[in-house]
């Protein structure tokens, strides 16, 4: 059933269109080479950074999957975000400084520096083949779900027309575009969340009242292990998805390739870190006040954000709205971008060193293209892997791809033993054992396959496969890399903690300074203090009053 729009609420979405539009063309103007057109000349501040990451991240399937997880089990899902949090303070004080230092514009090409080259196209292929199968596909058919209930579109309309929407000012003004409108994005999706959570909450009764209704379990993070979201996995298994994500992926650290220097970059991940503190209260709790509004929802929790915005007045549904689609369109552009800054730069410009600058920008948007394509045609398969729940199936995905990827950065920038053999045999390995296990659980849970004394493995859950996989592929990692010739000191310079003396820069954005440096710090301190607070709460004295009152 669609829901009924007043003319200041389309108003409202025309003005949001209207602005982002006419950021994304200003910047296409400004774009005279791969450096401008790639990571935005290198030149982005800090809170543009910190706005972009985050806008970056979330999209249609945290609003659709979030308060869908929140209305299923309540909290739980929530330390997804919170281990999100803890990964940009590794991205920003671990990873950041080798990244800029070295002047790379993608992750891939940092992983041959470290290693070698081929790691550099397992990287790549992985990062564009993961693109289709995560990032688009899922913020497509989430984005698909809403727009059904709003507009009475279908998946391939509702593709089509973000696709387009978001792929003009996309295509044309490069990752200038993509990180300045994702800084509106990122206060229009934040304000629009918070009011439909303050409405709610209204709605309800207030927090009080909310509390009270809702079974106490909801307001645990701690789950067992039979849990779609057991503690031994939350706790081992959560960490590796984290990594990979915020750390090695270049949709993400992208924008903070692009920041002025280290400070810059380093203090728009601990943004980032505030800010995805955020979803816990303004997109899952949002899934458990539904949860008292709409009890008859049951298995189809996909439906329930839509639903809530039944709840909004006239205007202020507009906005929520707009924030919506500035979720959708902040992840579809920086894929987008990201797709073509990996073919280009890692696929494209080695086989052909002397192409123009001209030549490699019209490379990258005709693989976008190319890209997006696939990612609609490959939309009807999730129902298959991810059932009702769509956040899980994307934290499922990942959770196959990320083991090796995370491994092979971590312990790279910390053991300089490790070599280039070492890390293909232990990319390998792991592609091996995510492709093989999402083959067979797709042919078990969609055609019915009988797999024998293979089906623990299949049906163990994917957190658990996640830490499982993580330690075959270190082990394959350090054992063959011991067996095998080390890389030398000079190979190494300014690549691991160990060989990279305090002068090692290769472009001059890597300066950082004493005042920027304590602030880092003190937002560091503070951002701990908050994390371990929450944990607290809700890892341990919630769960505790729950066992006492049950007897446990």
């Amino acid at each position: 059933m669609t829901q009924h729009l007043a003319v200041v609420d389309w108003i409202l979405i025309g003005t949001y269109f209207l602005v982002v539009m006419a950021i994304g063309l200003y910047f296409a103007t400004r774009t005279r080479d791969t450096t401008s057109y790639f990571l935005a000349g290198r030149h982005a501040g800090w809170i543009a950074v910190g706005g972009a990451l985050f806008a970056a991240n979330i999209s249609s399937e945290h609003f659709i999957g979030l308060a869908g997880e929140g209305y299923k089990s309540g909290l739980a899902v929530a330390q997804f975000e919170l281990f999100a949090a803890v990964a940009c303070l590794i991205l920003g004080w671990v990873f950041i400084p080798f990244y800029i230092r070295t002047g790379v514009f993608t992750m891939p090409e940092f992983l041959e520096r470290r290693y070698n080259k081929q790691c550099r196209t397992y990287l790549t292929m992985v990062s564009l083949i993961s693109y289709i199968l995560t990032k688009i596909s899922v913020t497509l058919f989430a984005g698909s779900v809403f727009l059904n209930m709003l507009f009475g579109w279908d998946l391939y309309t509702s593709s089509l027309v973000m696709v387009v929407a978001t792929g003009i000012y996309t295509v044309a003004g490069g990752l200038s575009a993509v990180i300045y409108t994702e800084l509106i994005q990122a206060f229009i999706l934040i304000g629009g969340a918070a009011i439909l959570t303050w409405v709610g909450l209204d709605e309800v009764g207030g927090l009080g009242a909310l509390i009270a209704d809702i079974p106490e379990g909801h307001w645990s993070m701690l789950k067992p292990i039979g849990h779609d979201y057991p503690w031994p996995g939350m706790i081992f298994g959560l960490p590796i998805l984290a990594v990979w994500y915020w750390c090695t992926d270049q949709y993400i650290v992208q924008r903070a390739l692009g920041a002025r220097n280290i400070d810059h970059a380093r203090g728009g991940a601990l943004l980032a870190a505030f800010l995805k503190l955020l979803p816990m209260f303004i997109l899952v709790m949002p899934g458990m006040i539904a949860l008292k509004l709409f009890p008859e929802v049951g298995g189809e929790t996909n439906t329930v954000y839509p639903l809530l915005t039944s709840l909004l007045p006239t205007g202020v549904k507009g906005l929520v709205i707009a924030g919506l689609f500035a979720a959708m369109m902040s992840s579809l552009a920086a894929c987008f971008n990201s797709c073509g800054t990996l073919f280009t730069m890692d696929l494209y410009k080695p086989r052909r060193p002397r192409a123009s600058e001209r030549e490699l920008v019209i490379i990258g948007r005709l693989v976008t293209i190319a890209i997006v394509i696939l990612a609609i045609l490959y939309v009807p398969f999730m129902k298959h892997l991810g059932g009702s729940q769509i956040y899980q199936y994307l934290q499922k995905i990942q959770g196959y791809i990320s083991p090796p990827i995370a491994a092979v950065f971590l312990l790279g920038v910390f053991f300089k033993r490790l070599n280039g053999k070492g890390a293909l045999a232990s990319l390998y390995t792991g592609f091996v054992m995510g492709v093989s296990r999402l083959t067979l659980e797709l042919g078990h849970n969609a055609w019915g396959w009988e797999l024998g004394l293979v089906t623990p493995l299949i049906e163990m859950n994917f957190l658990h496969f996640a830490i499982l996989m993580f330690i075959v592929c270190v082990v394959v990692l350090v054992f063959t890399s011991l067996a095998s010739t080390p890389a030398s000191d000079v190979q190494l310079r300014g690549l691991t903690f160990a060989t990279t003396p305090k002068d090692a820069k290769a472009v001059e954005i890597a300066e950082s300074t004493t005042k920027g440096r304590k602030v880092t710090v003190i937002a560091t301190v503070l951002l701990v203090l908050v994390l371990v607070t929450i944990w607290t709460i809700f890892y341990g004295i919630i769960p505790f009053r729950i066992a006492a009152a049950s007897g446990v």
